[in-house]
């Protein structure tokens, strides 16, 4: 018999599954912690758990897809590698727009003349010679490139000059923005070029890390990776195009919610340890976002599920709201939970608590600690950050004794933006050890950093909470309230109420009907529909969550392993889409470039012929032996004197199918 492998990577647990493909059933479950830098210690142990709980030869594993939160995660936190941005044909206000400031951070922006018109015209020469001159000065840190050019969808003859340049001067990898989307709006497609680069180093270590493991077991059994729109690539294209990855758990997620529930319409929420992703299951299936995906504060060109993102996890760091009365909040940066940490460092871990625990005072740096995640003292380090990595080089400290002063600080935030060092301190799954929902970790720990964070003042000098058990039910409520919000969002939005689905969500006549408000107005409101919980601490926390809405809340039996499960169960499904369009003549945008036609149907059928092979050869080399195509037109037209004149027609072929499966 075969049997198929799902593997989820998220910010602290990596899942794998193996199910009967001729039964549909899951045969085995496993988890492990997430390993960084090394992924590969916490996929293999997954892997390997599953499959000696499977029982089974590793010849007869004919599929392995994986799933990850990883990019997700790290765009909502703002991590990732450095990036260069080579824009060519922009303006300053261009480069104003879709938040494409905001994603480069500071990050090296070269402006070049260049660019097509509507048309696929060229607007100006594209000057190579000053991308050399820039590229010589360029920060060495710099791990890739994004290219971008205005209507490159049109014509990519430009990006593709300046990518061929760019990896023979520096070997590093390259983004074109129009290998990720066909749409017009150049700084959107820049925007998603530059998260794009930003994202590759990361998941390429990823699939780098299961593809060893794979071949270490002598599976041989090809590699899928889960898209943002819930359908399977190639590890290769998922390397080559990281972005494609982000709400790949969450798409994974709502497959698995779906197979495992039974549920057809229902609001799926899954909780992690960095974000609470919430979609909407109507008819078995979940809706895509027309605007494209949306992670954080951006928006994206990458098709995906119709998900809302928030940084609500059990590992959200708890913060006290600034005012009189004793307030937190959750996220959305992750952080280690101090329990998880002392169960990886026990001393070290344990006697800082005590020694901060012997004093009566609340704890300048929060009871947090610095933990480093590498193996050796890395290389390109400045002057400040190689004095923390220096004190870290014995292992964790609290954070007040790794940064000893205010012009550190922004050090210790470098050296986590780059995934060298993490924070360790209290969260959501602290609390939950404290008050026994849950036992995984170390819970005495818990008990003093809850016991520690505790002592910290309000604003008018009282302290937070009396014990660690009061401020554990705080920390748990106040996820309850924020999952509450979440949802409530995701319901507004869904049913296209007037409003500001967040402002609605804390709308003083939504909090009324929730508290079912008996007055002169009798007030109640409550979810149309179930909820199916998923995640490792659903089953802690979603029971608290489905009364606050009134509505019938689902945890099913694997939910803590709904991704790899969902990783398994998609389809390959390639999309290829070009225009035609009418300029005293005909030009068909092509895979290949413009190209100009005498007539709209010849036009029309060159590029629905082109569009068909480059979507089918994509799902083949995906794996798909014979693709499965549907194509989509878009005509517009316009009434000129009594007379239909053709405008532009947009072609969406989709090659699609399951991907071959190897039987032993």
């Amino acid at each position: 018999m075969a049997y198929l492998l799902g593997v989820d990577t998220g910010g602290t647990y990596t899942d794998a599954v193996v199910l009967a493909e001729k039964t549909d059933t899951v045969v085995a479950t496993a988890k492990a912690l997430t390993t960084r830098p090394d992924l590969s210690l916490g996929v293999g142990a997954a892997i390997d758990a599953a499959l000696a709980e499977a029982g089974i030869a590793t010849s007869d594993v004919a599929m392995v897809s994986l799933s990850t939160t990883l990019a997700t995660n790290a765009l909502v936190e703002g991590q990732g590698g450095r990036v260069g941005l080579i824009a060519i044909g922009f303006d300053d206000a261009d480069l104003q727009r879709s938040g494409l400031t905001e994603a480069l951070g500071g990050d090296p922006l070269i402006r070049l003349s260049g660019g097509h018109n509507y048309a696929g015209a060229e607007l100006a020469p594209l000057d190579l010679h000053a991308l050399r001159s820039a590229l010589d000065g360029m920060d060495v840190e710099v791990s890739g490139f994004a290219v971008a050019s205005s209507f490159a969808t049109r014509n990519p003859a430009h990006e593709i000059a300046i990518r061929d340049l760019i990896r023979q001067e520096t070997g590093k990898p390259v983004t074109c923005s129009h290998e990720l989307s066909q749409s017009l709006g150049g700084p959107k497609r820049a925007l998603t070029a530059v998260l794009n680069a930003r994202l590759i180093g990361m998941i390429d270590r990823l699939i780098t890390a299961c593809e060893g493991h794979l071949h270490m077991r002598g599976i041989t059994a090809r590699l899928m990776v889960v898209r943002g729109d819930g359908a399977l690539i190639s590890a290769d294209i998922a390397r080559e195009k990281p972005i494609e990855t982000i709400l790949s758990g969450p798409a994974a997620s709502v497959a698995g919610a779906s197979w495992l529930s039974g549920e057809t319409d229902a609001l799926v929420s899954d909780i992690g340890g960095t974000t609470t992703d919430v979609c909407l299951l109507r008819d078995g299936r979940p809706m895509l976002d027309p605007q494209g995906a949306r992670v954080g504060p951006f928006r994206t060109m990458v098709e995906a599920v119709a998900m809302r993102t928030t940084g609500l996890g059990g590992d959200s760091e708890v913060h006290i709201v600034d005012g009189l009365v004793s307030a937190l909040r959750l996220g959305p940066r992750r952080l280690m939970p101090i329990s998880l940490a002392a169960t990886l460092y026990p001393d070290p871990i344990h006697a800082a608590l005590d020694r901060a625990l012997a004093h009566d005072i609340p704890a300048p740096d929060g009871g947090q600690f610095a933990i480093p995640l590498w193996k050796e003292l890395p290389d390109g380090l400045d002057a400040r950050e190689g004095v923390i990595a220096e004190r870290l080089e014995s292992g964790p400290l609290r954070l007040g004794e790794a940064v000893q002063s205010r012009t550190e600080n922004p050090a210790i935030g470098r050296l986590i933006n780059r995934g060298l060092v993490m924070l360790a301190g209290v969260t959501p799954s602290d609390a939950s050890h404290v008050l026994g929902k849950l036992e995984t970790w170390d819970r005495d720990a818990a008990y003093k950093a809850l016991t520690l964070f505790a002592r910290r003042r309000t604003g008018v000098g009282q302290r937070i909470a009396p014990d660690a058990g009061v401020l554990a039910k705080m920390i748990v409520d106040q996820l309850t309230d924020q999952t509450v919000d979440c949802l409530l969002q995701a319901a507004f939005a869904e049913d296209g109420i007037d409003g500001d689905p967040a402002n609605l969500a804390k709308h003083p006549l939504t909090m009324a009907g929730l508290n079912g408000h008996e007055g002169v107005l009798r007030m109640k409101l409550s979810l149309g529909v179930p909820v199916v919980g998923l995640g490792a601490s659903a089953h802690a926390y979603y029971d608290a969550v489905g009364k606050r809405l009134g509505t019938k809340m689902i945890v099913p039996q694997h939910a803590d392993v709904a991704n790899a499960i969902g990783a398994v169960v998609g389809q390959v499904r390639m999309q290829v889409s070009g225009s035609l369009i009418s300029d005293s003549g005909f030009t068909a945008h092509l895979p290949d470039g413009p190209q100009r036609f005498p007539s709209k149907d010849a036009g029309l059928e060159a590029l629905e012929r082109a569009l068909t092979e480059a979507a089918k050869a994509k799902a083949i080399a995906a794996g798909v032996s014979v693709p499965r195509v549907t194509v989509n037109r878009e005509i517009k037209e316009a009434e000129v004197e009594s007379q239909q004149m053709f405008i532009e027609a947009t072609l969406r072929v989709t090659a699609s199918g399951r991907p071959r499966i190897a039987h032993s």
